[in-house]
């Protein structure tokens, strides 16, 4: 008996029996302050003419097997529908920069057929161009969001594009009449360019200023369809890129972008979307949580030039990529997607929320088949991915009033730095309160109050997104592996709610 007591106490003195007991965490909710609208955009996706991406992710055209709508894989557009997704970014990316949409509009037999020199040099028949997309929008429910050939175009072809999707007259609007849409689209978000730092021209912020500047001249704004005009803003910590732009351009633009991905080693060995270490995935989330001193320091910057938040930043390409999965083409950037994945997308909504002053609109890289997917296609079939759940969870936060918190918890070494081990977003629209929590530790739960400074609650209801492992993932024979389960543990008491948020995981809740 004594050589158990003495074990006991050794095991307790060398933290044994530490890890398995609850952290005591408080979140303080202030309800009776509501900040800032976050923006629904912030939810939005990225479909890329990459890969399968579009060709067998979306499309698949009207004579496939496959059951589609007009063309359209018919559970891809059921699945697209139930999250709400708000607006979708195409055709790049890097493949933006070498489209000539014009190559993409008429009848589909008769349209040339391009290489796609960015991703693999493969050949596609374009089937799938800008009625394709924008009508693909409408079926779905989500705002179009293109992304104009600055690159390789000319101010031309980029206005007479314009012209095409928006005017009511005038000779593409004709052209548009004759394949088969007589009423024009409605498109506010126009990228000028994508990655001008990089894939799109190597350009300077200078020179690329210059170039904006006479694109935008000749983009107008047809029929009360005023467009948003984004410009190709900085790859992760290039402040002086935003300070240029801004300095330059200001007020021409409406939007700025900011791309920053999520690469759990180097570039050159990104890592296993599927097996990887305890540490690998706290690095992970390190370099994840970078994403917040990336908007504040541009933020900072823009404040200087637009101090009341006219111009939005808009992160249009963000999310984890690592090594493709093996014997896939490596140009084709297919990977798995785990609850990793989905514990990095809830940490950027956290973040994105957190900064919707300023943040206008999030585009996660990307929607189907290519890097942290939401979805994933094989032939005929169809999974849904972690992150397709977490964005799920998510979804009552956009339009919402978002809530600012004060979160007090124990916190967990990732490595370089130490972070809370809770991460949190509250909002509130038409009298609900919605609050998601992320645990990013992996092997603590926590026992959360959360007091709500006002306001009278009188019910609570949640769900709740994790898996007995990490690198947990859903696939084609066994595509329910991660899923969301109804959350019931959450209690009111008094105004407060109190539950135990197990480690690595996701939990949403409604209040109301």
């Amino acid at each position: 008996m004594k050589r158990i007591s003495f074990f006991l106490i050794s095991l307790m003195l060398s933290g044994g029996f530490a890890m398995a007991q609850p952290s005591k965490a408080t979140l303080v909710i202030a309800t009776d302050h509501p900040q800032f609208k976050i923006h629904k955009e912030i939810y939005g996706q990225f479909a890329e003419d990459l890969g399968a991406g579009i060709y067998g992710g979306i499309w698949v055209g009207k004579n496939s097997k496959i059951p589609n709508i007009d063309g359209y894989r018919r559970d891809i557009v059921n699945a697209i529908k139930q999250l709400s997704v708000p607006v979708i970014r195409w055709p790049g990316g890097c493949f933006a920069d070498q489209y000539h949409w014009m190559d993409g509009i008429g009848p589909q037999s008769q349209r040339k057929p391009i290489i796609n020199n960015n991703w693999g040099g493969g050949e596609e028949d374009n089937s799938f161009g800008t009625n394709e997309f924008l009508n693909f929008c409408k079926l779905v429910g989500a705002e179009p969001y293109i992304s104009g050939n600055l690159g390789s175009g000319s101010p031309k072809e980029m206005s007479n594009w314009v012209q095409y999707i928006t005017a009511t007259n005038g000779p593409m609007a004709d052209l548009r009449k004759k394949y088969g849409h007589p009423a024009p689209w409605k498109v506010k978000f126009w990228g000028v360019g994508n990655e001008s730092w990089g894939c799109g021209g190597n350009m300077t912020p200078e020179y690329y200023s210059d170039l904006y500047r006479r694109f935008s001249t000749f983009l107008p704004n047809y029929n009360g369809n005023v467009l948003y005009k984004i410009a190709s803003g900085a790859n992760a910590d290039d402040y002086d890129w935003t300070n240029v732009l801004m300095k330059n351009i200001g007020y021409r633009m409406q939007g700025i972008s900011l791309h920053y991905y999520t690469v759990p080693k180097t570039w050159a060995d990104k890592g296993s979307a599927t097996s990887f270490s305890d540490q690998e995935y706290l690095t992970s989330i390190e370099k994840t949580l970078h994403m917040g001193e990336l908007i504040a320091k541009h933020s900072a910057i823009m404040d200087k030039y637009d101090p009341q938040k006219k111009i939005g930043l808009v992160v249009d390409e963000w999310g984890i990529w690592t090594n493709v999965e093996p014997g896939t083409n490596p140009a084709f950037l297919f990977q798995q997607n785990s609850l990793r994945d989905a514990i990095i997308a809830a940490l950027n909504f956290n973040i994105f929320n957190q900064h919707a002053d300023r943040v206008r609109m999030a585009n996660i890289a990307q929607m189907v088949n290519v890097l942290q997917s939401i979805i994933l296609t094989k032939g005929d079939k169809m999974i849904l991915t972690p992150t397709y759940y977490a964005f799920e969870m998510y979804k009552g936060h956009m339009g919402g009033q978002f809530l600012d918190s004060n979160m007090k918890c124990d916190s967990v070494n990732l490595g370089s730095e130490d972070s809370p081990m809770l991460s949190a977003s509250a909002s509130e629209k038409d009298g609900v309160l919605t609050l998601s929590i992320v645990n990013i530790d992996p092997t603590r739960d926590a026992d959360l109050t959360c007091v709500l400074r006002d306001g009278t609650y009188k019910s609570v209801m949640g769900e709740i997104l994790t898996s007995k492992n990490l690198t947990d993932i859903n696939t084609f024979d066994l595509p329910s592996t991660v899923q969301l389960k109804p959350f019931t543990s959450a209690k009111l008491k008094g105004n407060d709610v109190v539950l135990k948020v197990p480690a690595k995981s996701i939990i949403t809740l409604t209040i109301q």
